[in-house]
């Protein structure tokens, strides 16, 4: 029998009071003025991620070990309550490694499997520590492209990667990498710090930086090995990692439009509020219409990802949902920057991080573009014909 939860887009009871937990949370410790501060801050060369915020999120919530099963000391949860999570963290855009290490992380671990993957799980569940995936955040689910990284005979790792994103705060780092000695590919674990270099890089969306991490003969320990195109669990933690991504851009859309309808209900001009003109209004209904599409094509891959009897359809709704989401997600921030009028151009309204959250995520785990072309394959439609 199908699992209920697969089949409705609606919250059930859990995922409502996890969403209130978090969004309360969120309220007393990550507002709009707080993000702002701390974007600022980062600027300036200031810790990007906040740490406390986290500490909170991880271990007093339990988001950490969201996706851990129970007998590894996570919650045993599915894509559907990441996903909640997610949404809440969008429209806060947060600072906090959610995605990196809950999300990306976590579920290259449990696709490989092992003891070395268990021991970790253990360790992240419980927040003690924090994980990356040591490859760009620009990789495609859908395109493998080599390691970056030689796995030596002698069990140390060497190799550069560029565009890794949670790295500043990982306290481990999972590299795929390419064994000098079989050519086969394996996750290897990486402590961070002294073993790896990283070095903070420019980042479009200044709470999410993106880094560049260096290895020189730095110990690992094998999580799994394997031949193919793929290393052990990074395929898989990319496709879930896209698939729940979609609804942080959900998230990240819905703030936008809610403060957005808020604004122009007060602002006045001509001696009335800037929301009863005919053109904002179709603007904002159009907006909404998009969400509402949105919501339902990111509560869809959330819902097949957590159900691992139906793989194919959860490829398709991942790449709908990410072919989709994107462009509304930037379309709610652009109307928002816009809308807001004079403030929205400045940095004194929060609404330029969300643009830049938006246009950031619109282009990590494949573009649209890489999105919409994997549908056409999924759904058998034939390409354009060839220009003679």
């Amino acid at each position: 029998m199908t699992d209920d939860r697969s089949t409705s887009l609606l919250y059930t009871e859990v995922e409502q009071e996890l969403r209130a937990a978090v969004r309360d949370l969120l309220a007393d410790k990550s507002t709009p003025a707080d993000v702002l501060a701390r974007a600022e801050a980062a600027a300036g060369g200031a810790a990007p991620y906040d740490a406390e915020l986290w500490k909170a999120l991880a271990r007093d919530i339990g988001a950490a070990g969201l996706l851990v099963p129970e007998e590894l000391g996570g919650a045993g949860a599915s894509a559907r309550e990441a996903a909640v999570v997610l949404e809440e963290l969008g429209r806060s855009v947060a600072a906090v490694p959610f995605l990196s290490s809950a999300v990306l992380a976590t579920r290259a671990l449990m696709a490989a499997g092992g003891d070395v993957a268990a021991g970790l799980l253990e360790r992240l569940s419980s927040g003690e520590v924090t994980a990356a995936l040591a490859v760009s955040a620009a990789t495609s689910p859908y395109g493998p492209k080599g390691p970056a990284v030689t796995l030596g005979a002698d069990g140390r790792v060497s190799g550069t990667v560029t565009g890794v994103i949670g790295a500043e705060v990982a306290d481990v780092l999972l590299v795929p990498a390419l064994a000098a000695s079989d050519g086969s590919l394996a996750l290897c674990a990486v402590d961070a710090g002294e073993d790896a270099g990283v070095a903070a890089v420019t980042s479009l969306d200044l709470t999410r930086p993106v880094a560049t991490v260096t290895f020189a003969s730095a110990p690992a320990r094998v999580v799994a090995r394997r031949t193919g195109t793929w290393a052990p669990g990074v395929r898989e933690a990319l496709a879930t990692g896209a698939g729940l991504l979609a609804s942080e851009q959900l998230g990240v859309a819905e703030w936008c439009l809610d403060t957005t309808v808020a604004y122009v209900r007060e602002r006045r001009q001509f001696a009335r509020p800037v929301g009863s003109f005919q053109a904002v209004k179709h603007r904002l209904a159009d907006l909404w219409l998009e969400v509402v599409g949105a919501r339902a094509a990111a509560r869809n891959a959330a819902a097949l990802l957590a159900d691992p009897r139906r793989g194919e359809e959860a490829a398709s709704a991942v790449a709908v949902a990410q072919a989709y989401c994107g462009a509304v997600a930037v379309h709610a921030a652009e109307e928002c920057v816009q809308l807001h009028g004079g403030i929205g151009m400045t940095w004194e309204h929060p609404a330029h991080l969300y643009l830049k959250r938006a246009k950031a995520d619109q282009i990590i785990l494949g573009t649209p573009g890489d999105h919409r072309e994997a549908v056409a394959v999924l759904a058998d439609l034939p390409g354009p014909a060839p220009v003679p």
